[in-house]
């Protein structure tokens, strides 16, 4: 077993003093095993670790052997003493190897339970939807139990019979290696179960399962982001031996608006202006999630500036406060002119002035004094 230099007391682990008696280190790791069960604590990606640290500690403080040698020399004096390698376990797995401690809370007469696969689905939305919430029915395939076999993989009128190889425990122990170390698995006999079908179900062929059609109805909150998923529990496949289903993973995507881009809460639109319009102002129509709106151009309005509808956005997936609307014009010059139009800027563009513009006048004096000093360092 490798030793990490960041692998914490073993005492400390199970909470326990050198002195704690077996009855102590049995009941330190009962309560920790339960509180940190992966299954319990889906949302916490720490607790996987902290169940396995606690199961290694176990194996060693349970063991007069081990911890005595672990109390004398630390973790260095346990390498090549069998310690398992709980990294690379599964939850029910490490269950199983104490089971003698949880007195079958966790299983069937021994055997693993396994917990049934989850599932993953996709839903498209539009931005009003996600902007109000929507419920959808969402229909999907998944394995379940064959109905003509009810799941158990015997024909109607024949029974499972109990593996000979395991004893209907589902595992088998080889002991062997270096201080007689376990090994439990997986009964190759069985798979697991227990039990071996006689006459295997015509249905199913003895798998127990078939594919089946579901619908659920999902209800998706109000400002949920492309990419986020809905889990509905229990919608996934069955578990073996009696173990709990799988989930169903819903998983949103945001069909793109034809005029509304999202930005966190905001909504933003580009929209073409006239020079005319940026010029002399105007009040245009805009494309809201529920209509249109009006907007007030001032004259003088820039190319890119924006302007705020507020509370014309979407709402806040945790508290419901609504984001803004932002509307960025653009400033589109014609390419094309008639005689007349032409005329009109010609005698307007005689009426301008550049020192009127100051952000025009200040390029400009930085250019020419740019060009100057080019100038002045190519004559010397």
């Amino acid at each position: 077993m490798a030793v990490s230099a960041t692998k914490r007391d073993y005492y400390e682990v199970l909470g326990l003093s050198q002195s704690a008696s077996p009855e102590e280190v049995k009941k330190s790791y009962r309560r920790l095993a339960h509180r940190y069960h992966p299954d319990r604590n889906q949302e916490d990606p720490e607790a996987e670790t902290k169940f396995k640290e606690a199961a290694e500690a176990y194996e060693v403080l349970s063991d007069p052997t081990k911890r005595q040698r672990y109390n004398q020399y630390g973790h260095a004096g346990l390498s090549g003493a069998g310690i398992h390698d709980f990294s690379h376990m599964g939850a029910d797995d490490i269950f199983s190897m104490f089971n003698d401690i949880f007195g079958g809370a966790f299983g069937m007469g021994g055997r693993r339970v396994r917990r049934g696969a989850d599932l993953r689905t996709e839903v498209e939305l539009t931005l009003a939807e996600v902007a109000t919430g929507v419920e959808r029915s969402i229909e999907f395939g998944r394995q379940d139990f064959c109905d003509t076999c009810g799941g158990t993989g015997a024909a109607p009128g024949s029974e499972r019979r109990t593996c000979r190889t395991c004893g209907g425990y589902g595992q088998v122990e080889q002991t062997g290696g270096f201080l007689f170390s376990r090994t439990i698995s997986t009964c190759p006999t069985c798979q697991g179960h227990g039990s071996i079908v006689a006459t295997p179900c015509r249905e199913c062929r003895g798998s127990g399962r078939t594919t089946k059609e579901r619908l659920v109805k999902v209800q998706i909150p109000a400002g949920i982001h492309d990419g986020q998923a809905i889990r509905v529990r229990g919608e996934g496949e069955p578990g073996g031996d009696g173990g709990h289903r799988g989930d169903l993973h819903c998983y949103v995507r945001i069909k793109q608006h034809p005029f509304l881009e999202r930005h966190n809460n905001d909504l933003v639109c580009r929209m073409p202006i006239t020079f005319t319009q940026a010029a002399l102002g105007a009040s245009v129509e805009v494309p809201t999630l529920t209509g249109k709106a009006e907007l007030k151009i001032p004259h003088g309005t820039q190319h890119g500036q924006l302007f705020r509808l507020n509370g014309l956005g979407l709402p806040d997936l945790r508290n419901g406060r609504r984001g803004d609307q932002l509307m960025q014009v653009t400033v589109e010059i014609p390419k094309k002119l008639d005689k007349e139009q032409e005329k009109l800027l010609r005698e307007f563009a005689d009426t301008e002035d550049e020192s009127v513009l100051p952000e025009s006048k200040g390029f400009f004096d930085r250019m020419m004094e740019y060009l100057s000093g080019l100038s002045g360092g190519q004559e010397d």
